[in-house]
């Protein structure tokens, strides 16, 4: 697999896509609602990224961005099977990837300069931005726009949303950087390869799922396949919880309310995470929270 990320305009969101699979998607675009696609590096890096756009019955234009507006190329023309073999090469970060092409400056204006952030403002937004990045789920946008709302009180806002952009990208390649060092496979990876077990056997499991404990519940009957015995999920504030050094809290239990079909979907639980090694604390009551302890809670950004 590529370590990428496709997202096209019909808002479909590709994570770890094959080459296959990346040349299907480049070939693919062209239709109504369906003109576009960006490709991203794993972990996401600011700045660099490659895309393209087709109308059918037109050409295509195809661009990249290595470091800024500054230097964002563009080429217009070739056809679908060329620019899908450019797409590729880029995702596999192959030498000369660009050669050939008549590559030209796309121009583009510069971004107006950043005030920076009042101190005390800008170590509060450092907090959160880091405790979020620690979660791990959050991509740029999603930190900048939570960088931007974190501390709004009614018409106040201290920060625009270039700020918390330009804050989040610093912080986020602070943490890429981090990552670098982190060898093998991580706790936060078991929790998810034991996830996609229970998927398999028909056990609907959600990592970092709604807000809370009573929207996740209330949502999570609409997330799986309709013949799915059961569920497993953990919230945004259980996340946070194992991130700062918690438990990770599990929340789990059968579609059919009956006890004895919740006790059988813990034990399951339980057994798909121990068998990734993980330690797991629960004392088979349907009643009581599964319970993953003594985390390492290294969850690597994807984007």
């Amino acid at each position: 697999m590529l370590d990428i990320t496709v997202r096209t305009e019909n808002w479909q969101h590709h994570v770890r896509v094959s080459e296959e699979t990346l040349r299907d998607l480049a070939l693919r675009i062209g239709g109504d609602g369906d003109r576009f696609l960006v490709v991203q590096r794993i972990p996401d890096i600011p700045d660099e990224f490659i895309q393209v756009w087709h109308e059918d019955g037109g050409g295509y234009q195809l661009e990249h961005r290595a470091g800024g507006p500054e230097r964002h190329y563009v080429v217009e023309g070739g056809d679908a099977e060329r620019v899908a073999a450019v797409i590729v090469r880029w995702a596999r970060r192959e030498t000369a990837w660009d050669h050939g092409l008549g590559w030209a400056l796309a121009d583009l204006p510069l971004p107006e300069p950043v005030p920076e952030i009042d101190e005390e403002i800008r170590g509060v937004l450092e907090d959160r931005v880091r405790e979020l990045l620690r979660c791990g789920y959050d991509d740029r946008e999603r930190l900048s726009e939570a960088a931007e709302h974190h501390l709004v009180e009614g018409e106040v806002r201290p920060v625009t949303r270039a700020q918390a952009s330009a804050l989040v990208d610093r912080l986020w390649l602070e943490r890429v950087e981090e990552m670098a060092g982190w060898a093998g496979t991580t706790d936060p990876e078991r929790v998810t390869a034991a996830f996609e077990t229970l998927e398999g056997a028909g056990i609907t499991a959600r990592e970092n799922f709604t807000c809370c404990r009573n929207c996740g519940t209330t949502e999570i009957g609409g997330e799986g396949e309709e013949d799915a015995r059961g569920f497993v999920f953990f919230h945004a504030q259980c996340t946070e919880g194992a991130a700062n050094g918690g438990p990770l809290y599990l929340l789990y239990g059968g579609f059919d309310g009956v006890a004895e079909t919740t006790t059988a979907v813990g034990r399951e639980v339980t057994d798909a995470l121990r068998g990734q090694g993980l330690t797991v604390e629960w004392d088979g009551s349907p009643e009581s929270s599964i319970l993953v302890t003594g985390l390492d809670w290294r969850k690597r950004l994807t984007g």
